[in-house]
């Protein structure tokens, strides 16, 4: 086993773990962070999006060795401190909108409307339909219609 050392949601962690193990159940079983859901395994479904340094990532297809000691990932539950807030502007828009359904790929999916509003943005526009048809994150409820209009209205208060 090696230890491995990085920051989670501002938190500075060390774990010891095969350099092997798959960040997301470092996160899950080892840290206690419930938030990315194990739903592939296979980089395909993205329900444990998260991010790594600001851009999205899924952290079922990244071992843990790969995570260096000035990485920040940050998921669900520290997207909030992210702007100061008891909730981020995107999570409001998802509940002020009633996007979930059962809420199994929400987290997932807000974390990708986050890293896509900030991609978008910092090339100086708005969201396009584009911009949404390009966000992959699998939901078995089909609320889709919902997950894109809550993209949109968050985007105005980011």
């Amino acid at each position: 086993m090696s230890t491995h050392t990085f920051k989670v949601n501002g938190q500075t962690v060390s774990v010891d773990v095969e350099d092997d193990v798959r960040l997301l159940w470092v996160l899950r079983d080892l840290l206690g962070i419930h938030g990315p859901k194990y739903g592939c395994g296979l980089d395909v479904c993205r329900a444990c999006t998260s991010h790594i340094n600001g851009r999205a990532f899924t952290p079922c297809s990244v071992p843990v060795s790969d995570i260096k000691p000035t990485d920040e990932v940050t998921t669900i539950e520290g997207l909030p401190a992210t702007v100061g807030k008891p909730l981020h502007p995107m999570q409001e828009a998802w509940l002020s909108l009633d996007v979930p359904q059962c809420g199994y790929c929400q987290p997932g999916q807000i974390m990708a409307a986050v890293a896509l509003v900030k991609e978008v943005q910092s090339k100086g526009r708005s969201i396009t339909e584009a911009d949404l048809d390009g966000i992959r994150n699998i939901c078995r409820c089909g609320t889709y219609p919902r997950i894109r209009e809550a993209i949109v209205a968050g985007e105005k208060d980011m």
